[in-house]
């Protein structure tokens, strides 16, 4: 799928006059839902953001969308398309428009053009980005509309459902601290979703495939079990020709797994394998020859393996189980929405497997039931789709200071603390790599060159001044990849499949590349730097669980070597040298 930027249809008549009606309203908002939901999982994982903006005469003058942090946000490209027919016009927003990072550039495009009112979908869902824009909206004049706030009517129920759901993953992680799960299946009418042989080849219509493919390339990660692995062999891509390819994950506490299959092959996807510690040494080995990624728990549930995933910022996950780790997952309460695919085929058998195993439970009234269920035909199948668990609330649950303090007493706000720092929207978002601030620095002939992001820089930087000719072609395809997210996937893939590639002197001077990379952010925005001198006498530690070298890992073994660059070009802006962590003495060297 080709995507272009600022490339929206820039005009669309309504014959009704009338904009601020309740009808007009819920239009306009199921529209910009619409077009947020246009990069879903393309650059995963960020919040979906549509704008629509209508004049007085019930006129459409600019839609945008965000493609992903760091790119051009919806409003600007609204704002841009609509040019002067702005004035006194009114913008729809999906969500309320929220940056961690002082970048006001939305919002500022919104009160420059001359809109005069704002409809927003729903609230920030982060705590400490809720509410901000709509304030300063409003302290600047503007009317500001909230769906199901401001504007009450049985009219806008629909709209502010399509908010709610466009951006149900973000809303799930941050109100429960899960990602948002996904059960999906395929059965016969008589509920099997195998013959008694283990056949299972092909249950659902070819159309009900491609919707599958369609829902993987809009999640994080697709988890399956072992009896997956040993019985279908499966890929788990989403073999629509582009865009995001979600993490596959294989749980299975013994390891009883071949050592020929699909998902060993991480050329194009990677794959990790989650199991019970201590479980066959010598298979992770050799997992781990293959780049298969194997992390160990000490049970092996899903509720850990979520949970994991959450501190790993994963927003969406599709699980693709068998019908014992489907149970297993429902019973640990992770499960929020179901997609089953029904064929009109029946197989019989008292073994052929059914969809989800044993919960326990022993009469009709303990059955659970799904909520807003919605049917749809897909070839000729139905897909039943509907939610374990509603999309919750938006006011997080996260204990203040005081309440925290109130559980366990033990815990001073007024000790030294750890700040943890690992995607863009923590309050401390800004000192991720993948936070939206370009960066210019000089090339290697002195000519100044202006990098999208840190994380950018780093990854090309991996391959400039290669022995190989050819890398620089891989330099420039960095450059000019869109977000953060798409420059690490490419520079990470590029370094595995082609290690030739790499600079020789890598593994030595990947810090002061970081470093120079880091000094140039925070010296060049004022915001940045005063936010990193904030923390003084704090501990900075970048909160990744899985990287050991960049940050802290799962259980704190990680070398956390970002916060430690962080924290030493802090001494440096402060001017003290007592408190810089250790580096080696040619990494000093280099920084005189």
């Amino acid at each position: 799928m080709t995507m272009a930027m600022g490339f929206m249809t820039p005009i669309r008549c309504n014959a009704t006059p009338i904009i601020n009606s309740h009808s007009l309203d819920a239009s306009y908002m199921k529209r910009a839902a619409e077009l947020s939901d246009k990069s879903a999982g393309f650059t995963s994982p960020h919040p979906n953001f549509g704008c629509v903006i209508a004049t007085t005469t019930g006129k459409v003058v600019g839609e945008g969308y965000l493609y992903a942090q760091g790119t051009k946000p919806a409003e600007v490209q609204a704002v841009e398309a609509a040019g002067e027919f702005s004035r006194g016009a009114t913008a729809y927003v999906n969500m309320e428009p929220g940056d961690c990072h002082g970048d006001f550039t939305a919002i500022s495009s919104i009160i420059q053009s001359g809109i005069t009112r704002v409809v927003i979908g729903i609230r920030h869902p982060l705590q400490h980005l809720r509410g901000k824009a709509i304030h300063t909206l409003r302290n600047e004049g503007l009317q500001v509309d909230v769906l199901g706030e401001d504007i009450r009517n049985s009219s806008i129920e629909d709209a502010l459902k399509s908010c709610l759901v466009v951006n149900a993953p973000l809303l799930y992680r941050s109100a429960s601290r899960v990602p948002f799960s996904v059960l999906k299946y395929a059965m016969t009418l008589d509920g099997k979703i195998a013959a008694s042989s283990g056949h299972a080849s092909w249950i659902s219509s070819k159309q009900s495939r491609s919707r599958v493919f369609e829902l993987r390339g809009r999640s994080d990660a697709v988890i399956v079990g072992g009896n997956t692995v040993r019985k279908d062999n499966p890929r788990l891509t989403p073999r629509h020709g582009g865009g995001h390819l979600p993490m596959r994950i294989v749980m299975s506490q013994t390891l009883d797994l071949p050592e020929v299959a699909n998902l060993w092959d991480v050329s194009e996807v990677p794959t990790m394998v989650v199991t019970q510690r201590g479980a066959r040494r010598s298979f992770q080995k050799f997992l781990a020859s293959k780049g298969v990624e194997v992390v160990e728990f000490d049970i092996l549930n899903p509720r850990d393996v979520v949970d994991y995933l959450y501190d790993r910022g994963h927003l969406s996950i599709l699980w693709e189980c068998g019908g014992t780790l489907s149970a297993s997952a429902i019973s640990s309460g992770v499960i929020h929405k179901v997609h089953a695919f029904v064929a009109p085929k029946i197989i019989g058998g008292k073994n052929a497997p059914s969809p989800v195993g044993e919960l326990g439970m022993v009469e009709m009234t303990q059955a659970l039931e799904l909520i807003d269920i919605s049917y749809e035909q897909i070839g000729s199948d139905v897909l039943i789709s509907g939610y374990l668990q509603p999309i919750p609330d938006l006011t997080p649950v996260i204990p203040s200071v005081d309440e925290t303090s109130v559980i366990d007493p033990s815990l001073s706000p007024y000790e030294s603390q750890i700040i943890f720092f690992y995607k863009t929207w923590d309050p401390y978002g800004s000192f991720s790599n993948f936070s939206p601030h370009p960066i210019q620095l000089p090339d290697e002939s002195g000519s100044f060159v202006s990098w999208s992001s840190v994380e950018h820089f780093y990854q090309a930087h991996k391959f400039v001044g290669s022995s190989n000719p050819n890398a620089r072609s891989y330099v420039e395809a960095i450059y000019m990849t869109k977000s953060p997210e798409e420059a690490a996937r490419m520079g990470r893939k590029i370094q595995r499949e082609h290690p030739d590639m790499v600079r020789s002197d890598w593994e030595s001077v990947k810090t002061v590349v970081m470093y120079k990379a880091l000094k140039c952010k925070f010296s060049i925005y004022p915001h940045l730097k005063s936010m990193l001198l904030s923390t003084t006498g704090c501990v900075l530690v970048e909160a990744s669980p899985h990287d050991l070298f960049w940050g802290g890992g799962r259980d704190g073994e990680g070398l956390n070597y970002l916060g430690r660059l962080l924290m030493m070009l802090r001494s440096e802006f402060l001017g003290d040298d007592t408190n810089k962590p250790e580096f080696s003495a040619d990494f000093a060297e280099s920084q005189s």
